[in-house]
């Protein structure tokens, strides 16, 4: 038969730190000295008292021999040297000499002081000390050990002091006995009873240790959430609010956790009546709302709430989770344009097929055709039909996600030049005549880009500008310079207000706008335009000629090396490093700029 390990007497207590899955030895050091200071100050005191007792009995004259007075002063020496001065080891063997010093003191000292008594005193309890010591700080061998000696020691002291074989002999025989017995049970109950309460003490320690570790997890994982997670006592008291929740509800991040109270507020009201109608019901509850803030936009939330269990009479707490609807709606679009990725080969059949139709049939037209007015209508019809197949290819590129093609052979395009010209084109289908200023400032600088890439970027740019400017003149600004030796510089900027930080971490991203009438598309599509010839797309908020407004630019390769003389008309002073469009750029680089210039 297997034997039971777990009914075998352990070591010693050291065995509930032993292990991989306990705690270390430091820890098992310091628990072992802990202890051992209790029982070396329990040493000094008895010592102290049996140096008193003797001191008076040698005063009185009742006593034994006066060398006792000197034993009992030299145990008292001995305890506090140990105390103080004594350095407790981890046992290693049972013979270690710190329990010679201690265990081994005691016992011969004692036994000194019921062997030579005089009068009725009895020292047999004090054996108890060194038993416990050597029960609860060493293993069960010392433990067995100590009482055994104890035991021995009683037996012949009751066999020195009394005749043998007679009725005093055989009732101090059966004392002695009877006192190593208690010894023996008090060594090992007190051993095992150590070794219980070591192990819990392990558990206890190893479970705070691992629920601080799962508290300190919990508390990264709640902070880094974008769902605004807040806990709330039955009063309305917010105790706990993670960033992405002040951030809706304050508008910044607290440093330090103030508590709010739901009804302070009245843009927080419906989120306090729905925290009461938690608690009344019973039961989760969720809706949609929206917060109506002073100085910030309004933010349309999904509110949903939770109750914790209750403990006792103490009632539970309702955890109050909030989510912005326009990071919803991004996610939403998200998976819309995975959705439009694989209807991509089917829209390519539908659109192609007519559209090749259409340009054969306008080159058959142009044949016959004589009149110039008519070949000017067939030219018309030829170009945008062109125009329209590279859109269809783009936007399939963009939906497949396949790689972008070559762009080593892409034209070197005077940049001023042809901004001008699309300018030109945007003002007069916009009617923006006098909304638009351009300022050119990099008349030598030439860029490897696509014409109609390079259109279809400015175009998007400028319409996106148009639906947030105010409409005054020159709300709008185009600009061009360089930056440094290699880059050239695009920007637009108009005069709108300032962006909310949920628009700016997914302004590049597709489907994702502001407005409910917009495709979401204009800004992703700039990006990836951008991505495709090398240049880098970023936002940022700006201020130019005295009025704060909203920057996008693009950091395009120079396809010719920088001009060395600086541009005649350089008045505008751009900072060097800006970031790309992964990530949203501070505020507060101020811009001086020339005069609005009339478009050309």
């Amino acid at each position: 038969m297997a034997r039971d390990v777990s009914s075998q007497f352990a070591p010693s207590w050291y065995s509930a730190f032993e292990g991989s899955h306990v705690q270390s030895r430091e820890q098992r050091m310091r628990a072992f000295v802990r202890l051992w200071r209790a029982f070396m100050r329990a040493r000094v005191f008895i010592a102290t008292v049996l140096l008193a007792l003797q001191v008076f009995m040698l005063v009185s004259q009742t006593g034994g021999p006066n060398w006792l007075v000197v034993v009992c002063s030299a145990h008292l020496c001995a305890a506090l040297v140990t105390l103080y001065l004594w350095r407790p080891a981890e046992q290693a063997a049972p013979m270690h000499v710190q329990w010679l010093l201690t265990i081994g003191v005691d016992v011969l000292v004692f036994a000194l002081l019921q062997s030579f008594q005089v009068g009725s005193i009895n020292y047999t309890a004090l054996f108890a000390l060194p038993v416990l010591l050597a029960s609860i700080l060493g293993s069960l061998t010392l433990a067995l050990a100590t009482a055994a000696s104890v035991t021995l020691y009683l037996l012949g002291e009751a066999a020195l002091h009394a005749p043998l074989f007679s009725e005093l002999s055989t009732a101090r025989f059966l004392q002695a006995a009877l006192t190593g017995t208690g010894f023996f049970l008090v060594g090992v109950l007190a051993n095992q009873l150590a070794i219980r309460l070591a192990r819990e003490e392990a558990l206890t320690a190893s479970s705070q240790a691992a629920a601080r570790a799962q508290a300190q997890v919990n508390e990264l994982v709640i902070e880094s959430l974008t769902v605004g997670v807040l806990v709330v006592d039955p009063h309305g008291v917010v105790r706990s609010a993670n960033p992405a929740a002040q951030a809706m509800l304050l508008g910044q991040v607290s440093p330090q956790a103030a508590k709010l109270l739901l009804s302070a507020r009245s843009s927080w009201q419906h989120l306090a009546h729905l925290v009461n109608e938690t608690f009344a019901r019973g039961e989760a509850l969720e809706t949609e709302t929206t917060i109506d803030n002073e100085d910030r936009p309004s933010q349309r939330l999904h509110a949903r709430t939770r109750l914790t269990a209750q403990s006792g009479r103490s009632a539970g707490l309702c955890v109050l989770f909030l989510e912005d609807l326009r990071e919803v709606e991004a996610r939403v679009r998200t998976e819309k344009l995975a959705s439009m990725g694989r209807m991509s080969a089917a829209v390519a059949h539908e659109i192609r097929n007519p559209l090749s139709a259409i340009t054969q049939a306008n080159a058959l037209l142009d044949e016959e055709v004589q009149a110039p007015a008519q070949k000017r209508l067939t030219r018309m019809i030829e170009q945008n039909a062109q125009r329209l197949s590279r859109i269809v290819d783009d936007i399939l590129n963009v939906a497949r996600a396949q790689p972008s093609q070559d762009t080593t052979s892409a034209p070197s395009l005077p940049l001023d030049q042809t901004v001008r010209q699309i300018a030109h084109e945007w003002v007069r289908q916009s009617k923006a005549e006098r909304i638009l200023g351009v300022h050119a400032h990099a008349p030598a600088a030439h860029v490897g880009f696509d014409p109609e890439h390079l259109r279809r970027l400015l175009i998007n740019l400028l319409d996106n500008a148009l639906r947030h400017a105010s409409g005054k003149p020159s709300s709008i600004r185009l600009i061009t310079q360089p930056s440094g030796s290699e880059h050239v510089r695009l920007s637009v900027w108009s005069d709108g207000q300032a962006l909310e930080a949920s628009v700016m971490r997914h302004l590049f991203e597709p489907f994702f706008s502001s407005e409910s009438r917009s495709s979401g598309l204009g800004l992703y599509i700039c990006r990836e335009l951008c991505e495709r010839y090398g240049a880098q797309i970023a936002y940022r908020r700006t201020r130019l000629d005295q009025r704060e407004g909203n920057e996008f630019y693009a950091l395009i390769p120079a396809a010719s090396p920088a001009p060395t003389r600086e541009p005649t008309q350089q008045s505008l002073s751009y900072p060097m490093g800006d970031s790309v469009a992964t990530r949203a750029e501070h505020q507060g680089h101020p811009l001086s700029g020339d005069a609005p210039l009339a478009t050309r």
